[in-house]
Order: C-alpha cells, then structure tokens, then sequence
C-alpha cells in the first residue's frame, strides 16, 4: 500500500515544481507578447509569424538546451497545464461563437460537408506517400487521422497496442505535437494572403481536431481578414468541436476501415513471397531487426514514460495560468485594465462550471459543456451577454494561445528521443497529412458556402 500511495504521490505536482515552469513561462510569453508578429514577404505571398509560435519555439529551446537541463518531470508539469490551458481557450473561442450563431446556422450544411476533406487529406493523399515510402502497416495508423488523443484507443481496439498500427498512431501523435502548430500557421498564413478563399471556408479548415493547431491556424486567417474576427474564431472553434465529436464516429467506422482497405489495395502486387519490412528506423536495433511486437512495446512504454500523468491541482493550474494569462492580455492591450480581470474571472467560471456539468453528466466532456454553455451566454438570447462580452472581449485571443503553445514548448525536449526514434519518413507523411488536411476541407467549404450562400 505504501509503494501505492508513494507512487500516486509521484503523480501529483505541487507548488515547488509547478511554479518555476509558471515563472519561465511568464517570462517568455511576456517577451514573445511584447515583441509582437513577424511579417515574412516569400513573393507568392506573405507568411505571419506570430508570438505564441515564437513562444514555443523558445519553449522548446529550454527545454532541449544542456546548460540548465530542464528536468522530465518539470517538462510533464508544462504538459499538465496546457491540458488546462486548453479549457481557457475553448472559453474564450465559445464568446466568438455565441454573437456569431446566425453566421454559423446559415453555414450548416457547408460546416457538415467540409469535414469530408479531413477525412480525404489524410486516407487519401498521406497514405499513398507513407506506402510509397514503404512506411509498413504503421501506414494505417499513420494516416487514418491526423491522429489526436482519440486515435489510439480505434486502433488499439482494432489492432492491439503491440501492433504496428498502432505505432504509426504514437508516431504521427508525437510529430503533430512538436510541429502541427508551427506549420500550419504557415500554411494557413500563406494560403489566406492568397486572398482565394472565403474567410470562412479557411476557418471550417482551421477545425482539424486539435485545439493547439486550430488556434495557430484561426489566428494566421484573422491577420489577413482582421474585419471578420468575430466569424472566424466562432466558425474555427465550431468546426473543431464537429471534429472532435464526429471523429470518434468517421474514425471507427469509416477512416479506419478505409485506411486499412486502401493500404491493402496499394499493397496487393507485394510479393507474397516477401514479407514486408517494418519501418527500419523504427524498429530496428543497432545489431539487427527484433522482434516486432516486443519493439512495438518498448516504443509504446517509452512515449507512455515521456508522456506520463502528472497531476496538478485544479486551484494551483487555475491560479498559475490566470497570472500568465493577465500578464499576456496586459501587453498584448498595452495596458493594465480591471475589464482584463473581469474577462478572466469570467471565463474561469465557465471552465469550473463546465468541469462540475462534466463531473455530473459523466459522460459528456468538460470542452462540449464549456463551449456549449459560453456559446448561450455570449449569444443574443441571453439577458446578461452584452455585458458578459464587453469585459470577455478585452481579453485578447492569441494571448491565451501564446500561454499555451510557450508550456506546449517547455513540454517538448521530452519527445525529442522519440521523435529521433521514429524516423524521417514521419516527416513528409505529417506535413503532407496537415496540409492536405486543411487545404481539402478549406476547398470543399468554399463550395458549399457557395452553394447555400
């Protein structure tokens, strides 16, 4: 029982390891915040660099940098926060959504069908290359999705967590961590100065399943449309939420069984004779191949020993990121203001209240009660939403998400082995699984906006 409880103990974070992550934190997202974006002139246009993508570039030089080594377990204290930090962003985004309803009722249709191009930018684009790459079976898992949390529970279910499938999924889940953020704000940067797209159609792209892309992603579309703020972060955050509940569904019982289908296709004039290869740089040890489900274990093991649970007490994470969050929303307005407060005590509240629903209903998520329930009291139809939106709109959107994305980087030098283990193909893979990705979806929305006006 003692070893037990000793190691629940080694679960949970106090105040002596989560306040200097908050204090290096801070320092960096104030100095990101205060130098301010970056414009990048490439000739076939213009790309964005925003603070919170300077914050985890920084982020993860600390983290990697051997002078002052940043412990892993520090580095799982950063990782515990952006999962709180998360909730903050989901309620800030659902006071875009609220005064932006009669926008997004009049793209329903357009919203529903452009989630199609997520599922056809991974299956159909990534999986040819990652076959043509001779990825291995790890293709399935690899390019069903661009495989966020629920990813390894599909496949683990469907394949077993020894497969290789399911090495594909930690591959592709650990690539989109480091570096899905920072590429597809250049991608979407690039593309929205293009000026082809309706702003909307790039929003509903922007919704690929993860809240941390999804923000890097809605912010680049509003630098290039800063008239129509308001609709893209509501419209951005909407499509995301379809794509998280919907993906679930589509992932077990479409994308998968696609994925596999189409793989064994590309596969079929394979020599029987033959067996395929397993991703050498993967699974092979230095003196030879192993055996494959035992290396499929250890590299499960390993990413579950770098991603581990830590703990944090919700009073703690609250109060460390509403410090960070004030002092971010403070230089990105150019001042100290008592709206920045009253915007912060509000959207904590709806995170706590959203967290209780999530405790009670058990099994509807704490983001689906917090989006839907901010989404009501910023929309027209509630008594106090003037108000509620007057003191929530001081606080500035891309603060939030520099807090986030600078922890996200302090989280990564962690994932660094992992990444070397993996291997270069998961490279072009991923960055073509993104881009396709949003470029699928942004291209079937324009169509269907079009089409229902």
């Amino acid at each position: 029982m003692s070893n037990l409880t000793a190691a629940a103990e080694d679960r949970v974070a106090g105040s002596r390891q989560t306040l200097p992550i908050a204090a290096l934190a801070l320092v960096i997202a104030l100095v990101v915040q205060a130098l301010g974006q970056l414009d990048i002139d490439l000739g076939v246009g213009s790309v964005i660099v925003f603070p919170m993508v300077w914050g985890l570039i920084l982020g993860l030089l600390v983290s990697v940098q051997k002078v002052r080594p940043l412990g892993i377990r520090l580095q799982k204290v950063a990782s515990a926060l952006v999962g709180v930090a998360v909730m903050l962003l989901v309620a800030r985004l659902a006071f875009n959504i609220g005064p932006s309803l009669p926008t997004l009722v009049k793209a329903g249709p357009a919203l529903l069908l452009q989630e199609i191009g997520h599922l056809l930018g991974t299956v159909a684009v990534a999986l040819p290359l990652a076959v043509a790459l001779r990825l291995g079976k790890a293709t399935v898992g690899a390019t069903f999705s661009l495989d966020r949390e629920p990813s390894f529970a599909m496949v683990s279910e469907k394949y077993g967590p020894d497969s290789d499938q399911y090495r594909g999924v930690l591959a592709m889940y650990v690539f989109g961590t480091m570096f899905g953020a920072v590429f597809i704000t250049l991608v979407t940067s690039l593309v929205a100065n293009w000026n082809i797209f309706d702003p909307l159609a790039l929003a509903m792209g922007a919704g690929v399943g993860s809240g941390s892309m999804m923000a890097a992603s809605s912010a680049s579309i509003v630098a290039a449309y800063p008239g129509h703020e308001e609709a893209i972060l509501g419209m951005a955050a909407v499509s995301n939420l379809i794509t998280t509940i919907l993906g679930v569904y589509v992932g077990i019982y479409v994308a998968l069984p696609l994925a596999d289908r189409f793989y064994r296709f590309l596969t079929r004039r394979q020599d029987a004779r033959t067996p395929e290869t397993t991703t050498p740089d993967v699974l092979s040890a230095p003196d030879g191949p192993t055996d494959e489900a035992a290396a499929n274990r250890a590299f499960r093991e390993e990413v579950a020993a770098a991603s581990g649970e830590i703990r944090i007490p919700l009073w703690l994470s609250l109060g460390v990121l509403t410090v960070l969050g004030l002092g971010t929303a403070s230089v990105a307005a150019g001042a100290i203001g008592w709206n920045i407060v009253g915007g912060y005590a509000v959207l904590l509240g709806l995170v706590l209240l959203g967290l209780f629903l999530a405790k009670v209903s058990r099994k509807i998520s704490a983001i689906v009660w917090i989006t839907t329930v901010g989404a009501y009291v910023s929309s027209p139809w509630f008594f106090a939403s003037g108000s509620l939106n007057s003191l929530v709109g001081s606080v500035d959107f891309l603060s939030i998400a520099t807090i986030m994305l600078t922890l996200a980087g302090l989280s990564l030098g962690k994932d660094l082995p992992l990444l070397r283990r993996i291997g270069w193909k998961i490279i072009p893979v991923g960055l073509v699984a993104i881009t396709a990705s949003f470029l699928l979806s942004a291209v079937i929305a324009e169509f269907t906006l079009g089409a229902w006006g």
